[in-house]
């Protein structure tokens, strides 16, 4: 029997118009994008990305598939709960989405969905 909670994710609180709920990184990405940041917290979110994408693999460079909306309508990136230097890192993008009344919600799995992706820090998968 798989231990519980082997797999954490943070999203957004409520869904998009698709009907989805973006991750973290896509809820802050999407600030970024629409300019809505400030210009202190512009530079940090690039430095942040730049850490994040050093620190572990993108799956859609690994793997243009994954995020290709015809093959998989719908995924969920999902870091691995031993990943404990990435979900340290989340805090502070959380702050982030908290001082611009981003909701997020913190969610935790055993069996998340269909698996697409693994690395040794986190899952793609479709979802139940």
């Amino acid at each position: 029997m798989a231990s519980a909670n082997k797999y954490v994710r943070y999203q957004a609180a409520l869904p998009n118009r698709r009907g989805t709920h973006p991750g973290v990184f896509a809820l802050v990405n999407g600030l970024a994008k629409d300019g809505e940041l400030s210009s202190a917290d512009l530079i940090w979110w690039r430095e942040s990305n730049d850490w994040c994408n050093a620190a572990y693999p993108d799956p859609g460079r690994v793997d243009p598939s994954i995020y290709d909306s015809t093959v998989n309508p719908v995924t969920q990136a999902w870091f691995k709960s031993s990943a404990r230097h990435l979900l340290d890192k989340v805090d502070s993008y959380l702050a982030l989405l908290h001082r611009y009344s981003v909701e997020c919600e913190h969610v935790m799995s055993d069996d998340p969905g269909r698996l697409i992706y693994e690395d040794e820090f986190q899952i793609v998968v479709v979802p139940h």
